[in-house]
């Protein structure tokens, strides 16, 4: 596994880790496993994410993110293995890590029939935000969210864009230590995933500790560091700029008349590691750097494909997570 952050020891579960304080590792957890009958879905994993640092969890469809994630917020209870959530332990106090928590999966958790003031004082009902803090909660959420003018409007009309920002503000209506998204912005536009950054880039500067996992490259670029799980097994934890260092192998970028037909066509070469889009040109991923231009370039002639440009560039973090999912055995299919 790449790994520059060796895990320091744990506190015994259910020791008091400083619940609701700057806990430097809020989240810890040792040789966390989840089995559904013979198959393995977390397989003995090891990380700590730290206090008010933005955490990224990548990784194929199958890796394991999700269970991950319902383990560490109580949903899911771990077959074997051992962690902390906000000093609570995950094994015998899930409930109470619920309330210490926020969490907002990928459905966004809100009610569509009702309006959005309805939705917030729902969630703060039931995280006990009653009073005085509620109207200042409820301000907080409006405001941040651009929903002043539509707060009696249903949440099932909301564009999508403001529906992930009410229901992060839902999730955060109790000012929570550490927040959990799993996959927040799966199906919002470019712009509006860009504006929910933002936000989550200010509550980990104010502090708040953040855990999402994401399928989208851009989206890890934004995080302190990545883990990387492959076939349930964490199998890279490290920065995004320290990840793309440890990949050797040699990447070249090239243009050609016709990208697809010259994915096709370099696709299982001798040689070539990997082969992809990468926006109009492709990212060649080869054994060896003397030979990978000319074996690019001789493939796509006897293709009957042009080649303007093979040049040598530095890996992206794309590049990175597909050699690394290739290293440990390739993606789950199906």
């Amino acid at each position: 596994m790449v790994e520059m952050d060796a895990p320091r020891p744990h506190p015994a579960p259910g020791t008091d880790a400083g619940v609701g304080s700057a806990d430097p590792t809020p989240v810890m957890v040792r040789k966390l496993t989840r089995r559904f009958g013979d198959f393995t879905a977390v397989d003995a994993v090891t990380f700590e994410v730290r206090q008010g640092e933005i955490f990224g969890f990548l990784g194929p469809n199958g890796a394991g993110k999700t269970t991950t994630i319902k383990m560490l917020t109580g949903l899911l209870a771990p077959s074997s293995g051992d962690g902390l959530v906000a000093g609570l332990d995950i094994r015998r106090e899930r409930r109470a890590i619920k309330q210490r928590i926020g969490y907002m999966s990928q459905r966004f958790s809100l009610y569509g029939d009702l309006t959005v003031r309805e939705n917030i004082d729902l969630f703060s009902g039931l995280y006990g935000v009653t009073g005085d803090r509620l109207q200042e909660r409820r301000d907080w959420i409006l405001s941040m969210s651009d929903l002043e003018r539509a707060q009696d409007r249903p949440t099932e009309e909301l564009p999508l864009g403001w529906k992930q920002r009410l229901a992060l503000g839902c999730a955060m209506v109790h000012e929570p230590p550490i927040l959990f998204l799993d996959e927040p912005t799966s199906g919002v536009d470019p712009v509006a995933r860009r504006r929910f950054w933002d936000l989550i880039n200010g509550m980990a500067a104010e502090g708040t500790t953040v855990f999402v996992s994401t399928h989208y490259m851009e989206e890890a670029e934004y995080c302190n560091r990545l883990a990387l799980l492959n076939r349930g097994k964490l199998i890279a934890l490290d920065t995004p700029g320290q990840l793309r260092k440890h990949m050797v192998e040699p990447i070249l970028e090239v243009h050609t008349d016709n990208a697809p037909q010259a994915v096709e066509a370099l696709s299982h070469v001798d040689g070539v590691l990997e082969v992809a889009m990468f926006g109009r040109h492709l990212h060649v991923t080869v054994a060896d750097a003397g030979t990978g231009e000319s074996t690019v370039r001789d493939t796509l002639a006897s293709a009957g494909r042009k080649v303007d440009a093979v040049q040598a560039v530095e890996p992206s973090l794309e590049d990175v997570f597909v050699s690394l999912v290739r290293a440990g055995g390739g993606a789950v299919v199906g």
